[in-house]
C-alpha cells in the first residue's frame, strides 16, 4: 500500500499530501508525531526499529512514531500506530510541538513537524516484528546519558526531543 503524509507549513497548516517516499527523498516538510509511555516506574518504553526499516534501521528510538494519514486527526494517527506498533492502549496526552530537519541514511532528508505525546501503561508490549526488533524500559535521565555517550545508537527526532519531553512533565 502506498502511503501519503500531509504537507504542512511550520503553523501545521495542511498544505496538500505526497507519497511518504518522495516527501523524505524532497526533504518537504510534512506532519508526524512521536509517542513516549512510561510505566510506574517513571522509565521510557523504548523501541529498538526493525533493522529493515526504509531508514534508521536498527536505531533506539521512543515508544513509537509515524505520520497520521490525510482526513486523519494526529492524536487518532498515534493511537493507531501505538497499537499497530507496540500492542498498546492507553490515554494519550500531547506535550508540544517542534520542526526539525535532519538528514538520513539512504540519501533520505527527515522534516517533520512533530506532535509530541505522552502516556502512562504498564501494560507489557507486544511488538509487531515488521516495526519493532526489541524493547527495552530505561530511566530518562540514564537515557539522556546513554544518548550523549552513545549518539549513533538513537534517532534524530529522540535525541532532538528528549530534554523538551522530560521538562514538560517535570513542570506540568
Amino acid at each position: 500500500m502506498i502511503e501519503n503524509v500531509i504537507l504542512v507549513d511550520v503553523q501545521d497548516n495542511e498544505l496538500g499530501t505526497m507519497e511518504k517516499m518522495k516527501a523524505h527523498e524532497e526533504g518537504l516538510l510534512h506532519r508526524a508525531f512521536s509517542v513516549f509511555i512510561f510505566n510506574s516506574d517513571g522509565e521510557i518504553l523504548l523501541q529498538q526499529r526493525n533493522l529493515n526499516k526504509y531508514h534508521s534501521g536498527g536505531l533506539w528510538s521512543n515508544t513509537c512514531c509515524s505520520h497520521p494519514r490525510p482526513g486523519e486527526r494526529v492524536i487518532d494517527g498515534a493511537n493507531r500506530r501505538l497499537i499497530e506498533e507496540m500492542g498498546m492502549d492507553t490515554e494519550l496526552l500531547h506535550a508540544f510541538s517542534f520542526v526539525y530537519k535532519s538528514e538520513l541514511d539512504n540519501e533520505l532528508t527527515e522534516h517533520e513537524l512533530d506532535h509530541v505525546y505522552f502516556g502512562y501503561s504498564n501494560q507489557p508490549p507486544i511488538i509487531n516484528k515488521d516495526e519493532v526488533e526489541s524493547y527495552r524500559y530505561i530511566d530518562p535521565y540514564l537515557l539522556q546519558l546513554d544518548i550523549s555517550n552513545n549518539p549513533n545508537n538513537y534517532t534524530t527526532w529522540l535525541k532532538i526531543c528528549l530534554d523538551n519531553l522530560i521538562n514538560h512533565i517535570k513542570n506540568n
